[in-house]
């Protein structure tokens, strides 16, 4: 199998702890892939005709894409440990949900400011997408904790991801400053070994 992928994907990163935590990186070839909407020339077009990444090609079948497929089926590929059997799977599926809407929200951000000219640049916009990271945060610390610190699953992964992604990408925002339940997880959570050993250089 080869996984297209950039270190610095926050869902990419998602199937590379998941790799990291079921033994499977030896399955997996890594094969670098990077780009943004008007920059493709370097994304497996082939294998994924949105341009997104991640996107696993599979030895015989269709291609698999996006982070949510890949990691279902690569957690069920290693007997499935991340994602439990419902009823607990629904909460598991939503907090995972809940944390790639924070990187959707986040992505939105970065592109408004990265791709569009001063004169372009929409305040309401980057606004309204950090609204959404905030109001999820919000509900995680206030909903969530007790869910976090229990049996590890993909909910977690994708949401220490989705955590460590705004510290890199909109530090400047302070996420911790009102949910310290939330702050003090991800502290303890980042030291975990697969989280250690994804975490971009750049």
């Amino acid at each position: 199998m080869q996984l297209f992928n950039s270190p610095a994907s926050p869902y990419g990163r998602k199937v590379m702890v998941l790799l990291h935590e079921t033994d499977q990186l030896n399955d997996v070839e890594i094969k670098l892939a990077m780009g943004s909407p008007l920059h493709l020339e370097k994304m497996p077009l082939g294998i994924n005709p949105l341009g997104k990444i991640p996107a696993l090609a599979l030895d015989d079948g269709p291609a698999l894409f996006d982070s949510r497929v890949i990691c279902r089926f690569l957690d069920d590929r290693a007997g499935g440990k991340l994602y439990p059997a419902a009823p607990d799977l629904y909460k598991t599926l939503t907090l995972e949900s809940m944390a790639d809407g924070i990187i959707d929200a986040a992505v939105l951000i970065i592109y408004e400011m990265r791709l569009r000219s001063k004169d372009q640049y929409m305040e309401q916009w980057v606004d309204a997408q950090w609204g959404k990271i905030s109001r999820a945060l919000d509900a995680i610390e206030d909903h969530w904790i007790g869910y976090l610190n229990g049996e590890f699953n993909m909910g977690l992964i994708a949401t220490g991801c989705a955590l460590s992604f705004l510290d890199a990408r909109l530090g400047d925002r302070e996420w911790r400053t009102s949910r310290p339940q939330l702050a003090n997880w991800e502290k303890a959570f980042s030291q975990r070994k697969s989280m250690v050993n994804t975490l971009p250089k750049e």
